[in-house]
């Protein structure tokens, strides 16, 4: 007799769990409130924006300044790649440099000597042509006096033979004037060649000195090194890779909402972010993008039922300030949930207001 009842007891309450866990399930998928009620939101990963430091130029890298993990400044060196071969070819440039400025030198003294070859030309020209004024008033002269029997007509044709050698001679230091012009010219473009040259090799000097400085590889925004692709002593090609870095002060979760949600959300909306390693706390964001082209797309998109399947990819952002505050905190990769109320004038419910550690 104990035994039948003890069974009919346990019986008993195994009935009556069963009821509880019934009108406990019931209650939970049935009656309870949604707490998602009003919200919209999808699956996520964090991610930042990365920066790939690269050379310029192919060459070997000489040495590798930070490590995996280290916090990099805008500007800071983080490798070198080694110059030795730009060295040799700055002093080429330089020697080539020196030597185009004493062309430049010799053809300013030429034209000067030109120049001055010309100046004394036009005096010739013009002590020939004093000359002929000479021998033409002397020739007038002796021509009257002939015609008149005062002399003999030898003497005339002697005064006309130098008449005649005057106009010669102040022919030839004319053309003596047009070839120092024409070597004026020629000097000039000499000149110009030289100057030409000269620019040519400080371009040159130029272009290496900046393939020297881009030889020191710097950060151009402030980050932290994610990992080394290269190693010191390695050669790599023009545009080679050597770290890559992460901005950890723009971050964001990527997620995916359905066409009718994605339609409604504006720029700047405010969306809440919680991780699946760390539950505990709600991350505050905005909306920063939203894709104007979906992401899945059936084969044919007819009907209603159709289009609710297409997708839009969603941005949040995570405030700059706070990612500042907690910089050595931030990590990429953490995979979360965004969520997105609905009515952009709705309030948050409890469970997703914002808590920060």
């Amino acid at each position: 007799m104990p035994f039948n009842r003890n069974t009919q007891l346990l019986r008993a309450l195994m009935i009556g769990a069963i009821i509880v866990l019934i009108i406990f399930l019931v209650w939970r998928f049935y009656l309870a409130p949604d707490p998602n009620a009003g919200l919209v939101y999808g699956n996520g990963r964090i991610e930042a924006t990365e920066i790939d430091v690269a050379a310029k130029t192919a060459g070997r890298i000489q040495d590798i300044l930070v490590r995996e993990g280290d916090f990099v400044n805008t500007g800071q060196v983080v490798a070198r790649m080694d110059t030795e071969n730009l060295m040799a070819q700055l002093r080429e440039a330089q020697a080539l440099f020196h030597q185009a400025e004493s062309s430049v030198a010799i053809a300013n003294s030429q034209l000067v000597q030109r120049e001055a070859e010309k100046q004394a030309a036009l005096a010739l020209v013009a002590q020939r042509q004093a000359e002929l004024n000479v021998a033409r008033k002397r020739y007038e002269r002796s021509s009257s006096l002939a015609g008149r029997g005062a002399t003999s007509q030898q003497e005339a044709d002697d005064d006309f033979a130098r008449q005649q050698s005057a106009i010669a001679a102040v022919s030839a230091s004319k053309a003596q004037v047009a070839a120092a012009d024409a070597a004026i010219v020629t000097a000039r473009a000499q000149m110009a060649g030289a100057e030409s040259a000269l620019l040519g090799a400080q371009a040159s000097i130029d272009r290496i000195q900046a393939d020297i400085a881009d030889s020191e590889l710097k950060a151009v925004r402030d980050g932290r090194v994610q990992y080394r692709i290269a190693q010191p002593g390695e050669v790599i090609a023009a545009g080679g890779r050597v770290l890559n870095l992460v901005d950890l002060r723009d971050v964001y979760m990527t997620f995916f909402l359905p066409t009718l949600s994605a339609g409604r959300l504006a720029l700047g909306t405010d969306v809440r972010i919680i991780l699946d390693a760390a539950p505990e706390y709600v991350f505050p964001a905005k909306v920063s993008f939203v894709a104007d082209v979906a992401q899945f797309t059936p084969k044919t998109v007819e009907t209603a039922t159709e289009r609710e399947k297409l997708m839009f990819r969603v941005r949040a952002q995570i405030p700059q300030d706070l990612l500042e505050k907690y910089i050595l905190r931030v990590k990429t990769g953490l995979p979360g949930v965004a969520y997105v109320l609905e009515d952009s004038q709705g309030e948050w419910p409890e469970h997703l207001a914002v808590r920060i550690p």
